[in-house]
């Protein structure tokens, strides 16, 4: 149970990030050619390893196991609202549904006005893609790191889970060489989110000494509560904002 805890969310939530991070790096290749970005992706990689395998074990091994659940949970509580906060106001219509086919394009006319100089590595290239890459995966990093927080095996599961995201991520955009569209990612973001916030309330009320009923067993009925939240949250906003009222600034 506790690493099907741990894999689930990483690997849902790595889906999310990976295929944003994926749109830009196409993009870049199609534009610019593959073998920049594809080393800019690379060395992100390497150095969000490296971050998972110094900090991971080193938080679980030296910090106070209240005073990490404590921190783990708030910061977990603090990724899950925003995420959670971005699909109530889509699903509201205050703001656009997240549409990686429109980002695709965007990037594609930003690449090409830049321009490229023929024989010469293309370090635009390299580091666009390298910053989209660790962006992306910093949040990646972090949560894999949050769900080991347990270490042993919760560690190996939740990385586990990343990877296989990045895999599957890798394989059908190596295949299909196109915006992955057609992944639910609004619907991604927003169960993801559900579980961040389930998981931040867990950790941080068990920081503060709190005994759950059932321990684990208390996880879906937390869950729950933030769908049933969020959903009068939406129903709310359509009740005010009639229609929606859609902005442009990207949230």
């Amino acid at each position: 149970m506790p690493i099907v805890i741990a894999a689930v969310p990483a690997f849902l939530a790595s889906v999310v990030e990976f295929v944003e991070a994926y749109t830009i790096v196409l993009a870049i290749g199609v534009t610019r050619g593959w073998r920049a970005p594809l080393y800019g992706a690379a060395a992100a990689l390497v150095v969000l390893g490296a971050l998972v395998l110094a900090f991971g074990v080193t938080l679980v091994n030296v910090i106070d196991e209240h005073a990490f659940q404590l921190l783990v949970g708030s910061l977990l509580l603090l990724f899950g609202l925003k995420w959670i906060r971005k699909a109530i106001l889509r699903y509201a219509g205050i703001v656009p549904l997240h549409d990686e086919e429109l980002i695709y394009q965007r990037e594609i006319a930003e690449l090409r006005a830049q321009g490229l100089e023929p024989d010469r590595f293309d370090w635009i290239g390299f580091i666009a893609s390298f910053k989209a890459m660790l962006l992306e995966g910093l949040e990646v990093a972090f949560i894999v790191i949050a769900l080991g927080a347990a270490g042993g095996d919760a560690l190996i599961a939740s990385t586990a889970g990343a990877v296989a995201a990045f895999a599957v991520v890798s394989v059908v955009g190596a295949v299909v060489r196109a915006p992955l569209s057609r992944v639910p990612e609004n619907t991604l973001k927003y169960t993801v989110g559900a579980m961040l916030c389930t998981f931040g309330v867990f950790w941080a009320a068990e920081g503060f000494g709190v005994e759950w009923p059932g321990d684990a067993l208390a996880l879906p009925f937390i869950f729950v509560a933030f769908v049933v939240v969020s959903w009068l949250g939406i129903r709310m906003l359509n009740v005010l904002v009639p229609g929606g009222r859609v902005v442009s600034r990207a949230v």
